[in-house]
């Protein structure tokens, strides 16, 4: 009886990576904002990212609920949920910044943005070429930039990216570089995507 319990276990957990597989091969197709590669070391890159047009809302409480809270409003947008017209394409990745020092631990927050969570989805045209948005969802052009980025797999809560965050601050420094920006959190995977198999990363501006 037990060697069937572990079988069947087993089965199960080979099923949901199996699910998991063909889901990641489906989300890779989804299109995600040009950049020029650096830099690559291991798991670390140094990146230049051209100016982009992010859709972007606030939401406040802790940074998970936050997160799916701005996922559904941006999705609302893109999908035409919220307003009339055509769907836009869904990009990837889901970048995440701010935060409240009282509901996450260890403390991950953005002071500028006084104790709430924001969440951007990057289009791929330009702002006058967009629909116009809901209360809610603003249009932002965020210029260009030089990002270093750690990228890494799990369910990304708040001590791992912590972790992760000062590991790719210890990477820089070790590299002669520094950020005195603050992290954000990029999300590659839908939620059915499990944990070994998802990509995340922490950015952090340079210059």
């Amino acid at each position: 009886m037990r060697k069937d319990m572990m079988a069947g276990a087993a089965a199960a957990v080979g099923a949901a990576l199996l699910g998991g597989a063909y889901y990641l091969f489906r989300e890779k197709q989804t299109p995600e904002p040009d950049y020029r590669t650096l830099l690559t070391d291991g798991d670390y890159q140094l990146r230049d990212y051209p100016a982009m047009v992010v859709a972007e809302t606030v939401v406040h409480g802790p940074r998970r609920d936050a997160l799916s809270q701005g996922f559904r409003i941006l999705a609302d947008y893109i999908f035409a949920k919220s307003r009339g017209g055509q769907k836009l394409p869904m990009t990837v990745p889901v970048i995440q910044d701010g935060g409240d020092p009282m509901a996450s631990d260890p403390p991950l927050f953005n002071d500028a943005l006084e104790g709430a969570w924001r969440t951007r989805f990057v289009m791929l045209r330009d702002r006058a070429e967009l629909p116009q948005p809901p209360d809610g969802v603003e249009l932002v052009k965020v210029p260009a930039r030089k990002i270093a980025v750690v990228s890494f797999a799990g369910r990304g809560g708040d001590k791992l990216l912590a972790d992760q965050e000062d590991r790719l601050r210890g990477w820089l420094a070790r590299n002669g570089e520094k950020s005195d920006g603050e992290p954000e959190y990029a999300f590659y995977n839908s939620p059915m995507i499990p944990g070994p198999l998802r990509r995340n990363e922490v950015w952090l501006p340079i210059g």
